[in-house]
């Protein structure tokens, strides 16, 4: 419960919709390498205690559950109804299960090869989930925040000046930032 509930936090805040539409696909890069970080951290670590395949895809059906609660707490309070965005993690976990017991319940070809995975397809399967955000400047000036620090105000958007390629970057970055802290996170559950 403990993980879910700090899952769901790290979720509000990394799929915040104005952080998200101030930046756009600078902020998709962000929201890759935390969300796909983060599902496979407490996946596998869940998995790994339980030992049973299929664990990683409940893991990730609280922590959706979780943020579609927050997203009507947020639109009760007046907010847009994608203020907080909520990511697509099943499909991802589903895959981590897959790969855990296919492997026989290896935990090392999990870790490896479950969290290259979800490195490589949440990133994917977001892309649409963020592409349906509506009108992101438009929305963003209308619902500012009071307390905006100066460094996350609004700027007009730099398309393709830094980053050509935001998927591929957020996916390869995902992929080859889950595998040592997936890891990281099963060394610390034995």
């Amino acid at each position: 419960v403990v993980v879910a509930v700090n899952s769901t936090l790290l979720t509000i805040n990394a799929g915040d919709y104005i952080f998200y539409t101030d930046w756009a696909w600078t902020s998709f890069v962000v929201f890759s390498i935390s969300q796909s970080t983060m599902l496979a951290v407490g996946a596998i670590y869940y998995m790994l205690f339980t030992g049973v395949p299929g664990t990683a895809t409940y893991y990730a059906t609280i922590m959706t559950i979780y943020t579609w609660v927050a997203k009507g707490a947020w639109f009760a309070l007046g907010y847009p109804y994608d203020f907080v965005t909520t990511p697509v993690w099943i499909p991802s976990a589903m895959l981590l299960d897959l790969t855990y017991w296919a492997t026989r319940r290896n935990k090392h070809a999990a870790i490896i090869i479950g969290g290259t995975l979800i490195g490589l397809s949440l990133p994917m399967f977001n892309m649409i989930n963020l592409l349906l955000v509506r009108d992101p400047l438009e929305v963003a000036f209308k619902y500012p925040r009071p307390t905006l620090p100066p460094y996350m105000t609004p700027i007009e958007p730099q398309v393709g000046k830094f980053y050509n390629s935001p998927v591929a970057l957020g996916s390869g970055a995902g992929a080859v930032l889950t595998v040592p802290i997936a890891a990281l996170g099963a060394k610390l559950n034995t």
